[in-house]
């Protein structure tokens, strides 16, 4: 009898509880951390999320054969560099934000210093986590080396940190499209590029195979921050769990605000649809969930 294959809503539910079980233990046992970190660390890295980049991470790696507890560690990874992306984003000098998740943000709760030691402290913490994977059968050493490197590379000053850095320096009026497009590459692709070829980088990827994930990331990375834009102005606060209408009140440049709803919402299905047929050229063996992936993407509405 052939068993039929989880829904995507039940493959992204049994990632999440995989990956929410394994940050639960997150920092080894017999390590003296002061309680207050841990506690303020563990705050935002269990406030719940979508857990896409730790998702295309292992759906990545599942494409090409290899295991989801290979691909396990490095899952992680990318959730501690995205959770203290977040929590440094929320802060008063930043984004100035109350709450995130429908929670209070990590600042509101352990103090400022206190947040900015925790994500610090988690960045650092990925790094530690990404080496794990050489300790789980089949990965080999120099494929994890290539990850901790990209890993920096994407996650650092010309990847998210970049981004980040534009992003403040975006207004309204002092920027175009492609300085937009610039912000949202490094700010919120990059980590989703990373994502993608670190899962194929846990299977022995080939070059070709790296460079239809990496594809399949941009374009899929881009119209998930336009859809970001886009639920800003029309989403559900309930489901989003915080503010709409905070790009506008900040003055911050959105794909809206320069295209307008409808062609925003044109070049979200235009990029999907990119995405998609970066991975159904024949290089992917099994590209079926990254297929999901983007639809369910596509769709989301928090």
């Amino acid at each position: 009898m052939h068993l039929a294959k989880p829904s995507i809503n039940q493959y992204i539910g049994e990632i999440s509880e995989l990956v929410g079980g394994r940050l639960e233990s997150f920092l080894p046992e017999g390590w003296e951390v002061p309680e207050s970190l841990a506690k303020s660390m563990k705050y935002s890295l269990m406030a719940g999320g979508k857990r896409l980049r730790p998702l295309l991470v292992i759906a990545a790696a599942e494409s090409l054969g290899a295991s989801r507890e290979a691909a396990l560690p490095v899952a992680c990874a990318v959730e501690m560099v995205h959770t203290y992306s977040l929590i440094h984003d929320d802060l008063p000098a930043m984004d100035d934000d109350d709450f995130r998740r429908g929670k209070p943000t990590n600042h509101k709760v352990f103090g400022e210093a206190t947040a900015i030691l925790a994500g610090d402290g988690l960045l650092t913490h990925a790094f530690y986590s990404a080496v794990q994977a050489a300790r789980q059968p089949g990965v080999k050493a120099e494929e994890v080396l290539a990850i901790v490197e990209e890993l920096a590379v994407y996650a650092g000053p010309s990847g998210m940190v970049g981004g980040q850095v534009a992003d403040m320096e975006g207004e309204q009026g002092l920027t175009d499209l492609q300085r937009l497009r610039f912000i949202h590459e490094h700010k919120t692709a990059d980590l989703i590029v990373f994502s993608l070829k670190a899962g194929g980088r846990i299977a022995a990827a080939t070059s070709a195979q790296l460079s239809a994930l990496e594809t399949y990331g941009r374009a899929l990375g881009l119209a998930f921050q336009i859809q970001d834009d886009i639920l800003d102005l029309v989403g559900d606060e309930a489901k989003l769990g915080k503010k709409t209408q905070s790009d506008v009140k900040q003055g911050k440049v959105t794909y809206p605000y320069f295209l307008g709803m409808e062609a925003s919402r044109a070049e979200v299905d235009r990029l999907t649809r990119s995405a998609k047929e970066a991975v159904t050229g024949g290089s992917i063996p099994n590209p079926e969930r990254l297929l999901d992936i983007a639809d369910y993407l596509l769709s989301r509405d928090h």
